[in-house]
């Protein structure tokens, strides 16, 4: 009985791994067993940074919010306190946005809460 391969699936396969290593530099790029490795790690890369990407913006937020409170004599820890308690329904997202994009708006906020 001769011998059975499934060379089809096995060089679609192969072929997958070289398609993502595309534009890869050296060896990474055209040799499967490295290849592999690297779009192993590069997609470990990707998930994280995917998690990361969230922690940075609230950080970049913070202080673009921290450094608008700061222009009225207010901590960043001190107006949040205020927002809240005042019930103001902003995120961080959207307070930084004013801050940065439409100062009268953010100057009426911090006018609200003090």
């Amino acid at each position: 009985m001769p011998r059975s391969v499934n060379s089809v699936a096995a060089k679609a396969r192969r072929k997958k791994v070289l398609k993502q290593a595309k534009g890869y530099f050296g060896r990474r790029k055209n040799v499967h067993t490295v290849a592999k490795n690297a779009i192993e790690k590069g997609l470990q890369y990707a998930y994280t940074g995917r998690k990361q990407k969230k922690r940075n913006f609230r950080s970049l937020w913070i202080q673009r919010i921290n450094a608008a409170c700061r222009e009225y004599d207010m901590s960043y820890s001190e107006f949040m306190g205020k927002v809240a308690k005042k019930d103001i329904q902003l995120n961080r997202k959207v307070l930084a946005d004013l801050a940065m994009n439409d100062t009268a708006a953010f100057k009426a906020i911090v006018d609200a809460v003090k």
